[in-house]
């Protein structure tokens, strides 16, 4: 599908964003862990987390919708069922490395595969840690989907020091260290997103230097029922667009709000974006609140790479912002971006050519020669097939002389169902 944007003469309304997709996943996959029933309020609508709800279905797990709630009956760690069918995780990264944890832990032999764009990614940095707790794991070239995972001897602990900055990687450990009867222990040097350890309630300690988190058959999980808050990666979007929109404010109600996330509403705040958070309180585990932005005078800044852990997913849309800040702004480290569903740097670089911004790419970032006044042109941006591609080039659309296309623009179903409505809300 190709989509038209035509240029916006404002930005203007109140948005109900998409449930936050790291959250459902897990959301979903704890309850399964939990012995009992979980009500999980404001589930995602987007692909990867129902991808998750259908691999759960496969492992034995019951669990029905009502609206925009779902209800788990968990059937706790040694409740999983050898499934009859390979678990298809389609696009979701998230799918397949934790259910890798969990099913590993259980010791169920299973095929977890996935689509042509998840079949692409690197699965070794999950491979080797389990294989180290016992896991039997099979891999295409020893690195790539399809898995194939067999029964094995129970799980053995280990300590692991996090080599990246991964929360799928410290999820899937964490999770087979759950099926042990020793302790496993995570350290982590440099902050990732930390949904699990508090969506479980994991054992942590915290030292000025690192993070240890502990995972056994002696953790008690908790029930996973509360409201999934809103997305915060889908606000940045939206905090975007109002930052370099002239007329623009825009009220995002509900937003995930934990400080492991929340990278790049401060790098817009660094920036000079004029934003604002009231109505702070929590959703079961986690921080909430309602942001409001408004048009800004943008800054230029630096994203080093001990900032891009915690807003990597949200890089292409800063890219964007970075484009109408009054001077020159760098990307370094963000090397990992070339290893999504997409090379994401590559891809913005071809987005940022057409549109006709000054810029350079390096192997890990790049330099942006801001300007305040930058019209892009019209122009057709293909996305690659990547959700997040497709939304950054429609808010640079928005700020063009003349309409433009996003090619393969039904991309935004796997995380934003909703993008083109909310985007022609508040265009119109």
């Amino acid at each position: 599908m190709s989509k038209e944007i035509i240029p916006a003469r404002k930005l203007n309304g109140k948005l109900k964003l998409p449930a936050d997709k790291s959250i459902s996943h897990r959301s979903a996959m704890f309850a399964a862990l939990h012995k009992g029933v979980s009500k999980i309020q404001n589930f995602s609508k987007a692909a990867d987390p129902h991808s998750t709800l259908h691999c759960l279905r496969r492992l034995g797990v019951p669990f029905r919708q009502e609206g925009n709630e779902i209800r788990v009956d968990g059937v706790g760690r040694d409740g999983l069922q050898t499934p009859s069918k390979p678990l298809d995780c389609g696009n979701s990264g998230t799918t397949m490395r934790l259910l890798s944890g969990i099913v590993g832990g259980a010791g169920i032999s299973c095929t977890l595969t996935g689509d042509a764009s998840l079949s692409a990614r690197t699965m070794r940095r999950i491979i080797d840690p389990l294989r180290k707790m016992g896991v039997q794991i099979e891999a295409r070239e020893d690195d790539f989907a399809p898995l194939h995972l067999q029964r094995s001897q129970p799980v053995q602990a280990i300590d692991f020091p996090l080599p990246i900055a991964s929360a799928q990687l410290k999820s899937c450990v964490l999770l087979a260290g759950l099926f042990g009867a020793e302790e496993t222990t995570v350290i982590e040097t440099e902050t990732s997103r930390d949904h699990t350890e508090r969506l479980l309630q994991l054992p942590v300690e915290q030292t000025d230097d690192k993070k240890i988190i502990r995972s056994s058959r002696k953790c008690e999980l908790p029930a996973q029922s509360y409201r999934v808050p809103g997305d915060f990666s889908a606000a940045a979007f939206w905090l975007t667009a109002g930052s370099i929109h002239p007329n623009a404010s825009i009220e995002l109600p509900g937003v995930g709000l934990n400080p492991s996330r929340t990278g790049a509403l401060n790098i817009l705040k660094k920036m000079g974006a004029n934003c604002t958070i009231s109505n702070k309180n929590t959703a079961g585990f986690e921080p909430v609140g309602d942001i409001r932005i408004s048009s800004s005078s943008l800054k230029p800044v630096d994203i080093t790479a001990k900032m891009v852990p915690n807003c990597i997913d949200e890089i292409p849309i800063l890219i964007i912002a970075m484009l109408f800040a009054r001077g020159t702004s760098h990307v370094r480290g963000a090397q990992e971006l070339r290893h999504k569903e997409t090379d994401r740097l590559n891809a913005m670089a071809e987005i940022l050519d057409v549109a006709g911004a000054s810029f350079e790419e390096y192997e890990d970032g790049f330099t942006i020669h801001g300007n305040p006044d930058f019209v892009p042109k019209g122009a057709t941006y293909h996305s690659e097939g990547d959700h997040r591609i497709a939304m950054s080039a429609a808010i640079l659309a928005l700020m063009a002389r003349d309409a433009s296309h996003v090619i393969k623009a039904d991309c935004t179903r796997i995380s934003y169902p909703s993008f083109w409505q909310d985007l022609s809300l508040l265009t119109n």
